[in-house]
């Protein structure tokens, strides 16, 4: 009796959490223009932007401790309303991130830009940006990774 009873609690999870998902997936994204909060309006999944980075990992290879590196990750809205990347944090305060200012229309491009400071990190590194924004998925990572050398 026990067995039976906890496979069902079990299969009551599964489907409430399938439920959740499907539910999930169908929400509107809202987008904003510019400031002006008057202008927002909730955008269908299907006509959500879509966040596609050139490349999602930049390797700046080997580098003495206290050495900058500065990337620029391009990315592209393939969707069909205007991206909103409202937020980039990193892993630590290390890495800094700077988010474009304005909206990117469909088809066109932008850039999230990060510094990372090398100064007190040693061995291979991988810092993580996290990427908020009104793209479908609203969440994504970009990694900055290489190696740290001592000083000579």
């Amino acid at each position: 009796m026990k067995r039976i009873f906890i496979l069902a609690i079990a299969a009551l999870s599964f489907a409430a959490c399938r439920n959740a998902n499907n539910q999930t997936s169908e929400t509107a994204t809202t987008v904003s223009v510019g400031n002006d909060t008057s202008k927002t309006a909730k955008v269908a999944p299907a006509d959500a932007p879509v966040i596609v980075f050139e490349r999602d990992i930049f390797d700046f290879g080997k580098i003495t401790q206290g050495e900058k590196v500065k990337h620029d990750f391009k990315l592209k809205n393939t969707g069909k309303s205007p991206l909103i990347v409202s937020n980039a944090t990193a892993t630590c305060g290390c890495t800094v991130p700077q988010v474009p200012g304005e909206p990117i229309l469909p088809g066109k491009e932008g850039v999230i830009s990060v510094v990372f400071n090398s100064e007190g990190k040693m061995g291979m590194q991988d810092k993580v940006v996290t990427v908020t924004s009104n793209a479908n998925p609203t969440v994504t990572t970009v990694h900055l990774v290489g190696e740290v050398l001592a000083k000579k």
